[in-house]
């Protein structure tokens, strides 16, 4: 997914954008990096006006000049933040053509999200909390770019289903299962462990998880899970 807007800071309404972030040696700077990692937590745990530069700044490690020379502001932190999230959600997503197998295709960004959902789960939280919030920093974002984002995705399950190579399904609706499904497991994580009795996740869990729900909405799609190597 496109998120450059993101990162410009141009979501924001009704307020003067923050700046672009510098981005050092691509993104692969280690206090780039660290810093990332310290806000996520920071803001999964206190929403965006709870979190502040002097906490991210004491979780990661740094003084609080560091996080100025990378994000000239919190919200312009928090935007980078959300702008990695999502690339890391939907990239393998981004790519998909009308000439890929739906059916791989689908499995395969279903257990990615599954996955993440496992691995990042303040990422899911954090995103969850801005949109029960009314996606106070990224309606713009929502209304343009990730608008723009499903529908061209849409428009590649559409012509799979008018190639009758999947049955007629909702391609909207199904992004939308898809997303919620997934990422179920990470923002009811403790629900989820409740009712299991379990500890936490481990990794035998998060293959059946995944493997269910693969099963379930590629059925519904008239699709037959990919048989994986080593299953």
């Amino acid at each position: 997914m496109a998120t450059d807007k993101l990162s410009t800071g141009k979501v924001s309404s009704a307020k003067q954008p923050p700046r672009q972030p510098k981005k050092i040696g691509a993104i692969r700077d280690h206090n780039y990096q660290v810093i990332l990692s310290a806000a996520e937590v920071e803001f999964a745990q206190y929403g965006y006006n709870g979190a502040s530069i002097q906490k991210i700044a004491d979780r990661a490690s740094l003084p609080k000049a560091s996080i100025h020379y990378y994000f000239t502001s919190k919200e312009n932190l928090y935007l980078a933040l959300l702008d990695n999230i999502m690339q890391l959600w939907n990239g393998y997503f981004d790519e998909i053509t009308v000439a890929d197998d739906p059916a791989i295709v689908l499995d395969q960004f279903i257990r990615k999200k599954v996955e993440l959902s496992y691995s990042h789960p303040q990422s899911s939280r954090l995103f969850a909390m801005e949109i029960i919030q009314g996606a106070p920093h990224i309606r713009h974002y929502i209304r343009s770019e990730m608008r723009t984002w499903v529908r061209n995705k849409g428009a590649v399950i559409e012509e799979w289903i008018r190639q009758k190579r999947m049955k007629a399904v909702d391609p909207v609706h199904l992004i939308f299962l898809i997303w919620s499904s997934t990422q179920h497991y990470a923002d009811f994580e403790t629900q989820v462990l409740m009712i299991m009795n379990r500890a936490g996740y481990e990794r035998e869990m998060i293959d059946r998880i995944a493997d269910f729900l693969s099963e379930m909405i590629l059925t519904g799609c008239g699709l037959k899970v990919p048989v994986r190597r080593g299953a």
